[in-house]
């Protein structure tokens, strides 16, 4: 975004209020940024992310969903809206209508964000399911690993296994320096141990997915070497040929269950009877219900990856 053109954004709290309208509600408390110089430079030069502007454009995201989503039940903290802004590199109506499009696959999966707690879920972080790795790569990008073999279907419904991805990647983007934007930005795909249909599988559905995507899989098989051309050794456990010792998955199970509070309260509050439905005239300019449709599913698919 060039400079001329934020010079000629303008926020919505400049417009004057009616004589009937109510004054939107104070701010949440304010914005305390974490980010390192060189993550500051480069959100500058990738997301179009100017700190001495940063507050002016989340207070403008919070004053369009106050006028334009007056009954939307969301957080307006700073860090949270920062999330969409970033995602959608600082546009406004972008912005807004990703965080619209995130509450109503929030609403239109009940199954998966009801109840979402990490209390909610010890069965499936005590069968090793999923865990994050302790050790970043060299780009600083978290590794969740996923082992669909410690599922056992008989003990709980796969439904549980995606509830307990994606509180992982919410906790996870929770942190300023993984936040690409949400939904979760997939860097990379590494599957290993991969069953000989798996491959034909993937060459079957590979011509569906987005050339982006599609070239961020890779498909190791047994060939532990080629997974660390990618992933060095040293970030890695033994199970995947590393030396960074055994894969432990209880520390990362209590960063989770320690995150119970923050879980409760973004997740296990009742829903206003005027919130339980985003409804059609509710929707940006331009965004149907069909889209919204294709929102969710997409959402769905990218919970069964890690990155």
């Amino acid at each position: 975004m060039s400079e001329e053109s934020d010079s000629l954004r303008t926020s919505p709290s400049a417009a004057s209020l009616s004589e009937n309208e109510l004054p939107p509600p104070p701010a949440p408390p304010g914005y305390v940024c974490s980010l390192t110089e060189e993550l500051v430079t480069k959100a500058r030069e990738e997301l179009q992310e100017k700190p001495e502007w940063r507050l002016r454009d989340v207070q403008a995201l919070r004053d369009m969903v106050w006028k334009e989503y007056p009954t939307l039940s969301t957080s307006l903290d700073d860090a949270f809206l920062l999330r969409f802004l970033r995602a959608r590199k600082f546009d406004y109506d972008r912005a807004l209508q990703l965080l619209v499009n995130y509450h109503s696959c929030r609403r239109s999966w009940p199954e998966v964000f009801n109840n979402l707690k990490p209390s909610a879920l010890k069965d499936v972080l005590a069968s090793g399911f999923l865990t994050v790795l302790p050790h970043t790569d060299p780009r600083g990008c978290h590794i969740l690993c996923i082992r669909p073999d410690r599922w056992i279907p008989s003990n709980y419904p796969i439904t549980e296994n995606i509830r307990a991805i994606y509180l992982t990647l919410e906790k996870l983007i929770q942190a300023e320096e993984t936040q690409d934007g949400f939904p979760i930005r997939i860097k990379a795909v590494h599957v290993v141990n991969e069953p000989r249909i798996f491959k034909g599988i993937f060459a079957i559905i590979k011509p569906f997915l987005k050339e982006k995507i599609a070239n961020r899989f890779f498909l190791h098989g047994s060939d532990l070497s080629s997974l660390h051309t990618n992933l060095p050794g040293s970030i890695l456990p033994k199970e995947y040929g590393g030396t960074a010792g055994e894969l432990d998955i209880t520390a990362w199970n209590e960063v989770l269950l320690a995150s119970e509070e923050d879980f409760v309260r973004e997740f296990c509050q009742p829903v206003r009877a005027c919130d339980s439905i985003l409804g059609e005239a509710q929707l940006p300019e331009g965004l149907t219900d069909a889209q919204c449709d294709d929102s969710m599913r997409a959402v769905k698919a990218q919970l069964y990856s890690c990155y």
